[in-house]
């Protein structure tokens, strides 16, 4: 009596391989998918309420020069980061906090841990002020609607989104998850570069070049390179990136960098020289502020802002999460503090950008107090005394040119700041908006009126 058929059945060879082989590339898909998601958060993170700026920075450093320093801001910000994840391995440390601590002692922990803090902070703060302006001129625009109605004002417009969205957004705990939110904004953010574009086609003939437009430099350079490192910093965030890579390499976390930083440099290059190019020596520190309200496209454009900064807010909120987390409960927080955490940094935030209307101030004074020294300063300073490599070696020698550069960005940007602040005309209409109110997409003013209305309405801007 046979009883092969009660048997256990034994996979063949081949549908052991088809397993394996489904296994392998599920993972792969996952560890793909990870990468991606970093790259999206990157990008995010750096393409966030800064880029706004960039084309007020041209202005400050003259163009010629403002495009120089624009991509040494970027090289320097791709080397630095890939500095800081070495850095991290040498030291065997696992954030930045703990590399700081590792190297320079509590001294250095305390010190990082507050200007870990504050970016991010003031950068949630600047995303508010963003949101309020930006959507609250798209609501001007709904046929039937009061301008002056509550509801539609900046202040109603940052709590409600607040509430609505950027806190329930900052109380995911994974930063991976984030993932699919980034690349919607930086889908979002090219889509406003393409109206940029256009609006330096159409719109530019228009306004009148100040006469300053294309000298090579001017003395507020120093400043402009704040606004940039504004733009470019995501250190603060970047060992919570690397840690949710799958397997995560030193290799494997340039490669990253270098495609992130290549999209950013895209990016916001175009947005910088179109902004520039259209409005010259008039070029606000909220590019938005200079477009008439009644630019249909521009309008499109700035609700596709605020919810581009709107999706980064969370990015940011991590970051002041983790170094608080860090610092007061050793990095292991409950559920239950989390959630208490978060709304007070939340609630925080929101209350100080209630009290705050000028974006370029904000901008500027947190790239130099907070961006310079988390970009040019301490990775390098991490660097030079963890690693035990030749002088000469090009990590080497770029950290020792990096270091007292980023020390002197610190000082006489700050000074400048204080010493010059812009003139912020928020909530105004710039004079190529008259007469009559014409709609931007079918003006035909010459050059000689809008300069005559210029000198009629005695404006004096940004002198």
């Amino acid at each position: 009596m046979s009883y092969q058929g009660q048997q256990p059945v034994i996979p063949t060879q081949n549908h052991l391989d088809d397993k394996e082989i489904l296994v392998s590339e599920h993972k792969q898909e996952e560890k793909s998918g990870r990468q991606s998601a970093a790259i999206f958060n990157v990008v995010n993170s750096i393409v966030g309420s800064g880029i706004i700026g960039l084309p007020y920075s041209m202005k400050q450093a003259g163009f010629p020069l403002g495009i120089l320093l624009f991509f040494w801001v970027s090289f320097v910000t791709d080397f630095s980061l890939v500095l800081l994840i070495k850095g991290g391995t040498l030291s065997g440390t696992d954030s930045y906090q703990s590399l700081v601590n590792k190297t320079f002692g509590f001294p250095g922990y305390c010190l990082l841990s507050v200007l870990q803090f504050l970016y991010p902070f003031i950068a949630m703060i600047s995303y508010n002020i963003v949101t309020g302006d930006t959507l609250s001129k798209v609501f001007q625009r709904i046929p039937g609607i009061d301008p002056g109605n509550v509801f539609i004002g900046r202040h109603f417009i940052i709590v409600l989104s607040t509430v609505a969205l950027t806190l329930p957004l900052s109380l995911y705990r994974d930063i991976a998850k984030l993932g699919k939110i980034s690349f919607i904004s930086t889908v979002l953010t090219t889509t406003i570069v393409c109206f940029t574009v256009v609006r330096v086609i159409s719109l530019s003939p228009h306004i009148p070049k100040t006469e300053d437009a294309w000298v090579f430099a001017k003395p507020n350079a120093i400043q402009a390179i704040g606004v940039m490192s504004f733009a470019f910093i995501c250190h603060h965030n970047c060992f919570l990136v690397y840690g949710s890579l799958e397997e995560p390499t030193l290799a494997k976390w340039s490669r990253i960098i270098h495609v992130s930083i290549l999209i950013s440099v895209f990016i916001s290059i175009i947005f910088a020289l179109c902004g520039y190019l259209t409005f010259t020596g008039f070029t606000q520190g909220d590019l938005f502020e200079n477009y008439c309200r009644d630019d249909n496209l521009i309008t499109f454009g700035r609700f596709c802002y605020g919810v581009t900064v709107i999706l980064t807010y969370p990015i940011e909120c991590f970051v002041t999460r983790e170094v608080i987390a860090n610092v007061f409960f050793g990095g292991n927080v409950s559920s239950v503090f989390h959630v208490i955490i978060t709304v007070i940094i939340v609630t925080i935030a929101t209350l100080v950008s209630l009290m705050i209307d000028c974006l370029g101030i904000v901008l500027e004074l947190n790239g130099v107090i907070c961006a310079a020294p988390l970009i040019f300063i301490i990775p390098s300073a991490c660097y030079l005394k963890l690693s035990e490599e030749p002088r000469t070696l090009s990590d080497k020698v770029m950290s020792c040119i990096m270091l007292p550069i980023g020390a002197l960005v610190m000082v006489i940007g700050f000074v400048l700041a204080v010493n010059n602040p812009q003139d912020c005309t928020h909530g105004r209409e710039m004079f190529y908006c008259f007469p009559d109110n014409v709609s931007l997409t079918n003006i035909s003013v010459s050059h000689f009126q809008l300069t005559t209305q210029l000198s009629i309405l005695n404006i004096s801007i940004f002198q």
